[in-house]
């Protein structure tokens, strides 16, 4: 090993030696987090309950959240839809592994953020790309009024295996989530077709009950047979440092955005 030059300045840093799979070493880095933007509300659009119900149902709400702009500054996560079930069909019958089928769900995703971006360009709003939405986001909310992006989040072939099957755990409402997360956002609304979080689908159960608020680890430990986001969000929420509380609310009722963007208890909320 050479010697070291007369006078050579050394930048002290604590993980400069250390193992960044030493348990210890991680957990030494537990520090406050600080929120990038604090003001935003992130609004995750539902691709099959909102998107694929057409103009009686998505026109409505994007009226509600242009009337709040003004007072909520408001991006938008918008989901797959049937198309995307269509496409996971076709490439599970031909064997597809979960990073493919992840890459192909994000295009329908795509397609959905595209039309809504489309619907509000004229108010002000402008559509954002993954690699963007990082780089751009601040730029573009003090130049526009909002933003749109495609809510499966870009893991494409790097997608997590999923621990029963084969369909991607990081959807739409997993990648909105995130966004909420990293940057801190105010509220994380789940705009869905339901009133809610139920103890069974009320659509098929007639003696299905709204749970109003419920801890994210109870409701992991619940199970409970479908639920109106991914389920891999309420893990999410459990190691949130930022993004502590989500809000699923009923889309298709009129001022219910309203009331939620004013921090009113609409439908279920999930709280870490």
């Amino acid at each position: 090993m050479s010697a070291e030059r007369p006078g050579a300045n050394h930048v002290p840093s604590p993980l400069m030696r250390e193992s960044l799979v030493d348990k210890a070493v991680i957990a030494s880095t537990e520090a406050p987090v600080r929120a990038i933007l604090p003001h935003v509300s992130v609004l995750k659009i539902g691709g099959r309950s909102i998107m694929d119900r057409g103009r009686s149902a998505l026109l409505p709400l994007l009226d509600e959240i242009v009337e709040n702009q003004a007072r909520h500054t408001q991006i938008l996560g918008v989901g797959a839809g049937v198309r995307s079930r269509h496409i996971l069909s076709v490439g599970l019958d031909l064997g597809l592994p979960t990073g493919v089928l992840a890459t192909l769900s994000a295009k329908d995703a795509a397609q959905n953020a595209y039309m809504v971006s489309c619907l509000l360009a004229r108010h002000g709003f402008v559509y954002l790309e993954a690699p963007f939405l990082v780089q751009l986001l601040p730029a573009m909310l003090a130049a526009a009024r909002g933003a749109v992006f495609n809510g499966v989040p870009p893991y494409d072939l790097w997608e997590h295996p999923p621990d029963a099957g084969k369909i991607p755990p990081h959807r739409t409402d997993a990648g909105s989530y995130l966004v909420a997360e990293v940057f801190g956002a105010r509220r994380m609304i789940f705009l869905k077709d339901v009133d809610g979080l139920y103890t069974a689908d009320p659509a098929t159960d007639p003696h299905a009950q709204r749970i109003p608020r419920i801890a994210a680890a109870e409701l992991v430990e619940r199970n409970l047979p479908t639920l109106p986001i991914d389920r891999v969000v309420p893990e999410l929420i459990q190691r949130a440092r930022l993004a502590t509380e989500v809000q699923i609310i009923n889309g298709l009722v009129p001022g219910n955005l309203t009331r939620a963007l004013e921090g009113e208890h609409v439908g279920t909320i999930i709280s870490r």
